[in-house]
């Protein structure tokens, strides 16, 4: 029968995923099975069709296996959407560097990464950054990052401040543009531009995500067609009231699962 075997497509005659570890002189119990995006813990039958990965814990895989390997978790027949899109990300801090990090695990094919500033101690709470990265440029910092997690992504960069002038150069290849600001100003700067600008692209953007209140109040909302907001709407830094790793996190994380929704073809929140 055909199956899907480490990403390339294989006939075999093994009736059993236990039976095809064995002809491959692997051992069931000291290698990952993953079947369908399922890891398994026994033996069950092969269908046709099946897209199973077989990985030595203690092996490094060949350049072409570990590709497919990086996304072995993931729903089945879903990859190549995601291979192919373009995503940007502007603002590199608390919610921008974690929206990258997740998109380059999910395996967004080209990543342009957009911030003018540099990774100093304070951003260490929230942000996706090491010591050894501080003062290099975020956009420098985070590339670096990702290929450690994803050699395969494609990653622009831009070490700019984004303004009315420049929207239009910026993101004129991007179809789905994600922001990130912590400047109100900064935000309504881009979303406003981004709207006006261009009529077919996507934008998800965030308002809300201070503090430690409940996790259960940051949600996603469709504003309008092409249009969507993570967070409460309310709660802003400000005295008193900083930024913190959970609840930037948690907003991140809307905002990076938006886009993947996006980019599969699901426009609803």
């Amino acid at each position: 029968m055909k199956i899907k075997l480490n990403g390339k497509l294989t006939e075999t005659e093994c009736n059993s995923v236990y039976q095809l570890c064995d002809s491959l002189f692997k051992k069931f119990e000291n290698t990952t099975v993953i079947i369908n995006s399922f890891q398994l813990k026994s033996d069950r039958s092969i269908k046709e069709n099946d897209e199973i990965f077989l990985i030595d814990k203690n092996k490094m895989p060949e350049k072409e296996e570990l590709s497919a390997m990086l996304f072995a978790r993931h729903t089945p027949k879903i990859h190549e959407k995601i291979q192919n899109s373009r995503v940007a990300v502007a603002g590199l801090g608390g919610l921008g560097s974690h929206i990258a990090v997740s998109l380059a695990r999910t395996g967004v094919g080209i990543l342009h990464l957009i911030d003018f500033d540099v990774v100093e101690p304070s951003n260490l709470n929230r942000q996706q950054y090491m010591i050894n990265h501080l003062g290099m440029y975020k956009t420098d910092a985070l590339k670096e990052e990702i290929l450690q997690i994803n050699p395969f992504v494609k990653i622009i960069t831009h070490n700019v401040q984004v303004n009315k002038s420049n929207i239009y150069e910026l993101f004129k290849e991007d179809f789905i543009i994600c922001e990130a600001f912590d400047d109100p100003k900064a935000k309504a700067t881009l979303v406003n531009g981004i709207l006006t600008q261009f009529t077919n692209k996507k934008i998800v953007a965030s308002s809300g995500m201070a503090g430690f209140d409940s996790s259960n109040s940051i949600i996603t909302k469709k504003i309008n067609g092409n249009f969507y907001i993570c967070g409460d709407g309310k709660t802003e830094a400000k005295e008193g009231r900083g930024l913190m790793a959970p609840r930037v996190s948690i907003c991140a994380g809307h905002q990076a699962n938006m886009i993947l929704r996006l980019i599969l073809g699901y426009d609803n929140i």
